[in-house]
């Protein structure tokens, strides 16, 4: 009789908690910005100091060190990917309905835009939003994807293109797999997207914004003393 009580109370322990701990600790995982840590380990300048001063893939690509970009751009989807991940192999344990994991996978997206680790100074999160959808939604993240990749291929705006994908996020979903509990990350990680695109979409409209791999009218790159 004690311990069916005792294991009852663990459970209910879990229902109660399990949530909010899944939340927290993906907000912690979006945390690691990998812009920052990548530029750290390979001896660049912090980007946030120079070019657009935004930490993310497309900002570090202008130190002139592709692999950093790279590491960037595959670990910031990483780790939207795995918070999502973990929450869903862990879903019954910790009582995580869908509308829990939908709040994981935006906070997730929350940590990348405002690192705790980081003096909250994050990027725009394109990436760990495409991490996230496709944990949440495999062909919804693929076919997010391959819209940002068809529109930043042509047009070469990587600012377009987030936004672009950005819009056709939502409603692909609500199209296709219509009012799902997913909508509660997906909507607001599509209007933060647009809102951290603010700037980038007054340059659009001027015509002065920067193209992929072209050097931002910001700060330069300071010189590291390693090869690109």
């Amino acid at each position: 009789m004690t311990g069916f009580m005792s294991g009852s109370i663990s459970t209910s322990a879990l229902a109660s908690f399990g949530p909010p701990l899944a939340v927290v600790v993906a907000y912690l995982i979006g945390s690691l910005s990998f812009a920052v840590i990548i530029s750290r380990l390979m001896g660049l300048a912090d980007p946030r100091s120079y070019g657009s001063g935004n930490p993310g893939a497309t900002n570090v690509l202008r130190s002139g060190n592709k692999a950093a970009a790279v590491l960037t751009l595959a670990l910031d989807a990483l780790k939207g990917y795995v918070a999502v991940v973990l929450a869903l192999m862990l879903q019954q344990s910790l009582g995580l309905g869908g509308f829990a994991i939908a709040l994981v996978g935006l906070a997730a997206f929350l940590g990348h835009l405002w690192p705790m680790f980081f003096r909250f100074q994050g990027g725009k999160g394109v990436a760990t939003a495409a991490g996230v959808l496709l944990a949440l939604n495999p062909l919804l993240g693929l076919a997010t994807l391959v819209s940002w990749v068809l529109v930043a291929a042509f047009m070469r705006y990587s600012s377009l293109a987030a936004l672009v994908a950005a819009a056709f996020a939502p409603f692909f979903q609500m199209l296709v797999w219509g009012m799902e509990p997913a909508m509660a990350c997906i909507v607001p990680m599509s209007l933060l997207l647009v809102w951290r695109h603010a700037a980038n979409i007054r340059k659009l409209l001027n015509g002065t914004e920067t193209k992929i791999g072209q050097k931002s009218a910001g700060k330069a790159a300071p010189k590291t003393g390693r090869k690109a």
